[in-house]
């Protein structure tokens, strides 16, 4: 006789430190998975702490507070069986947990056993390995809780699983897996792999939302014992994945979706993800940092068009504020690209000329013998006048302030250190100058119409910092670029494997010496959304005094 058990994956967006604010959604979530007579509801990695809780894992008070939270959430969670992912403290350690709630109490608590540490991962700070396995029984079906990493290595699951694999029924994974570009094809594999090696059903709860510079997509999927998706969750949004699980003897399980989005085998479309993950990760930062509005400098250029379209999309064209800061150096034409584009957006604009403060500065800083309004120091001073007014502005009106520079930029150091650097939050920081591109031609086709100008998009880039002034004055084409960057920096490729693979030897050697030069403006910036796989902060940290040549 077949048995049939009705599992629930709850993609929430918790916020970082608000047990309470965080144990309402598992609640309210929880009350309508039982109004649609949900048997079985998994919620993601940590979601009542919030991930990644970072240092705060170090403070006493703050996993009192969380095993608190989670005595008084299983003491009103009633109806089904949950899975809800904590930090548990004991004497001499912290586990990343995931507690098994019935009936309204902590029926049996797992301890994670494979803990990343890499990339953006710190686990090893924080947590100690579990090093027992949890199954839990649902009628006839036999049902193994996993942790993220758990499920990676697939030769350490089946030994530590060993003794139960040969009769599950289903293993459920707890995730908070951030987003980068394309990857979600790598954890479809995963999860595929890890239900075909153990003939079993699987399920893979995902965090939703931004926490500083990481964005959780979601997509939590359950798939059958054949490694097929049956059902999947929404990308980038809050949602309850259902799907019924019929569990028949000496047979594997069938899953029979309940409730999913639609799962399309088609290859993904890069932009629009990336797209969808820095609205995402713009909205989350701006609001769980208590504010409500943004404003942006609009040059007039590609860049400062982009952070302004992800900001009105994310914040509403209400809660956006462009300001064109115009010295003599710029052009009529990007003044006047910028006003059409607030206008496309619907956002408001306003101009602050910069003109008559340059002047004033720079006699001032005439006072000194050596000043004058040749090179770079003049130039940066036009930017450093720039985030000084959207600074103060941000001060006076509670507008946080969102920069503009983009990964390729980042890299090299071109920018200017208290100047087109100082803001809240780096939007399009890991974005590579040739995916911008790429971006503000998503944003087009989407609507239909030039949203962003055709002008903007064509024009050679530049800082407008000096008449006559383009970026290839100072960099090499951005193709080169972005390619060397990938290289260096994502793939960790030495300069003579650069070479050997055939990118230019003078190239190669200037670009990695300005990145390695631009570390400590790196330092000093904002935090900014990670989209590839390894983004400056936490993916990549370098020593700032550092004399390695590569």
């Amino acid at each position: 006789m077949s048995f049939r058990l009705r599992l629930a994956l709850a993609q929430i967006n918790p916020t970082v430190g608000d047990m309470g604010h965080n144990a309402k959604a598992i609640l309210g979530i929880a009350q309508t998975a039982k109004e649609q007579s949900v048997d079985f509801l998994v919620f993601p990695e940590l979601c009542l702490c919030g991930y990644p809780p970072e240092d705060l894992l170090h403070k006493p008070s703050f996993l009192a507070d969380n095993e608190a939270a989670l005595q008084r959430l299983a003491s009103e969670l009633s109806g089904l069986t949950a899975v809800v992912g904590f930090a548990q403290p004991s004497r001499k350690c912290c586990y990343n947990a995931a507690a098994v709630i019935r009936g309204g109490k902590i029926e049996s608590i797992y301890q994670k056993g494979l803990l990343p540490n890499y990339g953006v991962f710190d686990e090893k700070r924080y947590f100690a390995p579990g090093q027992t396995p949890v199954v839990i029984e649902h009628g006839p079906m036999r049902i193994a809780v996993t942790i993220c990493e758990d499920i990676w290595d697939l030769h350490w699951l089946d030994r530590f699983l060993d003794g139960h694999k040969s009769r599950l029924d289903l293993i459920v994974t707890l995730s908070a897996s951030p987003f980068n570009a394309g990857k979600i094809q790598e954890r479809q594999q995963v999860l595929a792999r890890c239900s075909r090696h153990f003939n079993c059903a699987a399920a893979y709860c995902n965090l939703v939302g931004g926490q500083d510079e990481l964005v959780f997509d979601g997509r939590s999927m359950i798939v059958n014992a054949q490694g097929s998706i049956a059902a999947q969750a929404k990308e980038f949004e809050e949602d309850l994945c259902i799907a019924d699980i019929e569990h028949t003897p000496a047979a594997p399980p069938v899953v029979h979706p309940i409730s999913s989005s639609l799962f399309s085998a088609q290859p993904v479309n890069v932009a629009e993800e990336v797209w969808q993950a820095l609205v995402l990760g713009t909205r989350d930062y701006v609001r769980k940092n208590g504010f409500s509005k943004a404003v942006i400098g609009l040059s007039g250029g590609i860049d400062s068009a982009l952070v302004a379209a992800i900001a009105a999309e994310a914040l509403g064209p209400g809660n956006v504020i462009g300001i064109t800061l115009p010295s003599r150096f710029n052009a009529a034409e990007t003044r006047n690209d910028a006003r059409t584009l607030a206008g496309r957006l619907g956002i408001d604009f306003y101009t602050v000329p910069i003109a008559d403060i340059l002047d004033v500065f720079s006699r001032t800083l005439g006072t000194l013998d050596g000043w004058n309004e040749q090179g770079l120091a003049y130039e940066n001073l036009q930017a450093r006048i720039r985030g000084t007014i959207l600074m103060s502005y941000s001060n006076r009106f509670g507008w946080m302030v969102l920069t503009t520079g983009n990964k390729s930029e980042t890299a090299v150091g071109y920018s200017t250190l208290y100047g087109d650097t100082a803001g809240g939050f780096a939007v399009i920081k890991d974005v590579p100058k040739t995916l911008v591109y790429k971006l503000c031609k998503f944003v087009n086709d989407r609507a239909g119409r030039l949203i962003i100008p055709e002008t903007i998009i064509a024009r050679p880039p530049s800082a407008e910092l000096r008449s006559g002034q383009k970026d290839t004055d100072s960099l090499p084409d951005y193709d080169l670029l972005d390619a060397i960057l990938k290289n260096y920096v994502e793939l960790d490729h030495s300069a003579a494997e650069l070479i050997q693979n055939g990118f230019p030897e003078d190239q190669v050697r200037r670009i990695i010496n300005l990145v390695d030069k631009s570390e400590y403006k790196r330092r000093q910036s904002p935090p900014g959304i990670k989209i590839t796989p390894r983004a400056f902060g936490k993916d990549r940290r370098m020593p700032i005094t550092n004399r390695y040549n590569p």
